[in-house]
């Protein structure tokens, strides 16, 4: 299973996404600003690994700090801190990470410039850690919904590309597939980035499973034709009443499941979770650049000078999700007070 990110040689070593399928290709980082470059970019994109790209991204900025002056240090780590949180404004695994970061940094402010140094690296490396073991775990749940011979339909890409490793929805197909459950995945191709036509049946192909793409707008024929039992799906942040921010196109596929019957899953870490938000209605939704639909692969396939919108997210209500598949367990409606009491 493939590694998008660690920590190497005081260097940040990611699978660079935007080659992929067609090239397997890592790349790395030995300063935060290439960091910063490959979130904004999308050479690493999936909220959890963009969480970790930005824990060690800050690392690189107190690595490569020469001085000798903590108080010195400390103020470079807040700029970095900020200069981080301005690289995407939806997924809040990159704010609670840069936040955990900075409480580290600044509950060792009696030490030495290297103990500082060590204990960012520390915790960063531990993130990591934790992300792959938190994965693992909702896997193993989120395998208990699947059945032999289910037809599972996923969208975005939410394995190991957008994790660490092993993933969040993708999680318990993984898990079902090394049970031996026979099920297949239909895996949306997932405009305008093309996540699941680039990365998802990438992962799929390198796994063995079965899986057939198909294109966003062909979900609802067959659902209808009752093909799909089940969608699987990760998240980019999750209200406290269980409204959940994803890749745009989750929306529809959450009110096409409702109407045809189909359970409806989302997979997500805790730290996917936005503690300080009461519905999704608070949730920012980036706006990318025009030319990702504009463009495929480079290619113009629009005329010039047209009017587009490119909201990357949209958020689905509560009301049409089945359950949230966390580390901690499965949760189901109503969500409020579940959440709520993650937290403790």
């Amino acid at each position: 299973m493939i590694k998008t990110i660690e920590w190497k040689n005081d260097k940040v070593k990611m699978i660079d996404q935007l080659k992929l399928p067609l090239k397997e290709e890592f790349f790395e980082c030995s300063d935060y600003k290439c960091v910063i470059d490959a979130i904004k970019s999308m050479k690493i994109r999936g909220a959890p690994a963009i969480g970790v790209a930005a824990a060690m991204g800050i690392v690189l900025g107190a690595v490569n700090y020469s001085g000798n002056d903590v108080d010195e240090l400390l103020r470079k780590i807040d700029i970095i801190c900020k200069e981080m949180g301005n690289t995407r404004p939806t997924a809040v695994n990159l704010f609670w990470a840069i936040e955990r970061m900075r409480k580290v940094a600044f509950s060792n402010t009696w030490g030495k410039v290297e103990d500082l140094k060590k204990a960012l690296k520390d915790e960063a490396i531990k993130m990591a850690d934790e992300d792959i073991e938190a994965n693992k775990k909702m896997g193993k749940f989120g395998a208990t919904l699947i059945k032999d011979g289910d037809n599972i339909l996923t969208h975005c890409n939410a394995g190991s590309l957008a994790t660490v490793e092993y993933g969040t929805g993708l999680a318990p197909i993984f898990w079902s597939f090394k049970e031996g459950k026979k099920i297949h995945v239909y895996v949306d191709e997932t405009r305008p980035k093309l996540q699941g036509a680039r990365l998802t049946i990438w992962e799929m192909k390198k796994e063995n499973i079965p899986a057939t793409l198909i294109t966003d707008s062909m979900a609802g024929y067959f659902m209808k034709k009752g093909t799909i039992n089940k969608i699987f799906v990760g998240s980019d942040r999750i209200a406290v009443n269980g409204d959940v921010a994803n890749k745009i196109g989750t929306y529809t596929l959450a009110v096409l499941a409702k109407e045809h019957n189909i359970p409806f899953y989302v997979v997500a870490p805790t730290s996917t979770i936005d503690f300080s938000i009461s519905s999704g209605d608070k949730i920012i939704i980036e706006e990318r650049d025009k030319s990702e639909v504009t463009h495929i692969g480079g290619v113009q396939i629009a005329p010039d000078d047209i009017s587009v919108a490119n909201p990357a997210f949209d958020v689905t209500p509560n009301k049409l999700v089945t359950a949230i598949v966390t580390e901690k367990g499965i949760l189901r409606s109503p969500f409020g007070e579940k959440i709520k009491n993650l937290r403790l």
